[in-house]
């Protein structure tokens, strides 16, 4: 396992350094986004954990260009733990959020967690057609009415298991153990935000994913 950590305040890397590499990890550092970004050009890591507010390139931008070659997990770190910057930080291709002050063991548990879930995404050999909405498990390709829909990897691997689970009642901790595969830390809204962002790619065929007041959601088609 080799994390990189990218914060600007010194003491909050020696704090993961340390727990991290307790449990037999390996770790980088980067001070700010763009350091991050030419690190992760040169090198591989298994988890990235980000920082958003930093000098020179804050986290969401250094995000944005990491994704452009590159689909390491992510897992931001925010002092600020409002709706819009998960929304967002997940909208660009981040695989989970922590608010600080955050406890390192949480932190642990998200890290092999996003591993966990890199590491075992099931590959299917079918396409899945609904209507005017296809899905290419394979290709990991999602076309809506014959144009192609640029979904985050979360939505992705979030409307596979809709698929692979059709009719079949999904409660958000099933959707949170199995798509991000941690145990549920009773955020709920983790499974809503996206299930929202998703639909809304979806367009017209957003009528598939069906809620289940109080429960979850099904894909129903």
């Amino acid at each position: 396992m080799k994390v990189l950590i990218v914060d600007d305040e010194e003491m909050i890397r020696a704090v993961l350094k340390e727990y991290i590499e307790f449990e037999g990890g390996e770790t980088d550092e980067a001070q700010d986004g763009m350091e991050a970004v030419m690190k992760c050009r040169e090198n591989g890591y298994d988890v990235i954990l980000m920082d958003v507010m930093m000098p020179r390139l804050d986290g969401f931008s250094a995000v944005k260009e990491i994704r452009k070659f590159s689909e390491t997990p992510v897992i931001m770190l925010s002092a600020r733990g409002e709706e819009y910057d998960k929304l967002f930080g997940f909208e660009i291709g981040s695989d989970d959020y922590v608010t600080k002050p955050f406890s390192p063991k949480e932190v642990m548990a998200r890290i092999h967690a996003v591993i966990k879930r890199a590491g075992s995404k099931k590959v299917s050999r079918e396409i899945y057609e609904f209507e005017g909405l296809k899905i290419d498990m394979v290709g990991r390709n999602v076309y809506v009415d014959g144009e192609r829909a640029e979904l985050t990897p979360k939505e992705y691997e979030l409307l596979f298991y809709f698929v692979e689970n059709a009719g079949v009642a999904l409660t958000r901790e099933r959707l949170l153990n199995q798509v991000w595969g941690y145990d549920f830390y009773g955020d709920d809204r983790t499974v809503d935000t996206h299930v929202k962002m998703l639909r809304g790619n979806l367009k017209e065929y957003r009528k598939f994913i069906v809620t289940l007041r109080g429960l979850g959601y099904k894909f129903e088609a």
